[in-house]
């Protein structure tokens, strides 16, 4: 027992390293860093306080966010539902075509993030592909606005994360058993109902992974609002940035910086907690098909 301890220590050597070095490492600087004051000129004044801290729950702050919760939130709940259906219908495709459309799925990833995001500046602004497409079908009024708006900010980040819901949700379909669904109907449930009550339910864990992949690396997104909302759509990750590199106040940028990790690891606490309780639901359901 002991050797295998020693053995299964020394194959987790390397990772553990790794993440302490290049995530709970810099994690701690930066932790550090969100104790002391801004100096008269920039910099730090190490000078020990919770003035940072404080200003994090000011109005102002608070309501940017707020504002990216919600936008996260909504690019979270459009990539789920899209995602999902896809996902579904990915698992009910023939098994020789499912490699191939998840393929499909995932082929965004072979491109660079910039570069997608990019390309619906191209599609949204006022000469773009869309505007020439509804001028092409008659349209001869003013062209909409729809760069630099939050609709095409939900909509990049909804485009860029998609797949990682497509992905997650696929998983848990194609080892979903086709017995339990078989035996829902044999009972008289209609289709709506052996989704909603078997199907779904057994599915959550992916949703959940899915809908936290989504939201993360939405809501501390700074790219996608930067470029499609033009500067208007301030999100927290954008305020970051401009702590660190434009008001060089680094010690208010680490507050808010871990402000976010806070409300990532809060966001994970739950995902774990829905994942244990759909497992669970999984087993009893498995016990009762096979009874």
């Amino acid at each position: 027992m002991s050797q295998t301890r020693l053995r299964s220590s020394l194959l987790m050597a390397p990772a553990l390293v790794w993440l302490t070095a290049l995530m709970v490492v810099p994690c701690a600087l930066v932790l550090a860093l969100a104790f002391f004051r801004r100096g008269i000129y920039g910099g730090i004044e190490y000078t020990f306080t919770l003035e940072n801290f404080g200003l994090v729950f000011d109005p102002l702050y608070a309501g940017i966010f707020l504002k990216s919760a919600r936008i996260a939130g909504t690019a979270t709940l459009i990539a789920v539902v899209i995602g999902y259906a896809a996902a579904y219908a990915i698992s009910a495709a023939p098994c020789r075509l499912q490699p191939v459309l998840l393929f499909f799925a995932v082929l965004p990833f072979w491109s660079n993030y910039l570069i997608r995001t990019y390309a619906w500046i191209v599609l949204l602004n006022r000469e773009g592909l869309i505007t020439q497409l509804l001028r092409w079908f008659g349209y001869t009024g003013e062209p909409p606005s729809m760069l630099y708006t939050e609709g095409a900010v939900i909509a990049g980040l909804v485009y860029n994360y998609l797949p990682f819901v497509i992905l997650a949700c696929y998983a848990p379909l194609s080892r979903l058993n086709p017995e339990l669904a078989e035996a829902s109907r044999d009972l008289g449930a209609s289709a709506i109902t052996t989704f909603r009550r078997v199907i779904l339910p057994l599915t959550v864990p992916g949703i959940a992974a899915g809908a936290v992949f989504v939201f993360v690396l939405s809501i501390g997104n700074f790219v996608t609002p930067a470029l499609l909302g033009g500067g208007r759509f301030q999100m927290i990750g954008n305020l970051v940035y401009d702590q660190f590199l434009t008001a060089n106040d680094w010690p208010f940028g680490a507050a808010l910086a871990m402000m976010l990790i806070a409300i990532m690891l809060l966001v994970l606490m739950a995902q774990a907690l829905a994942a244990d309780r759909a497992s669970g639901r999984a087993i009893e359901a498995s016990g009762g098909a096979d009874g």
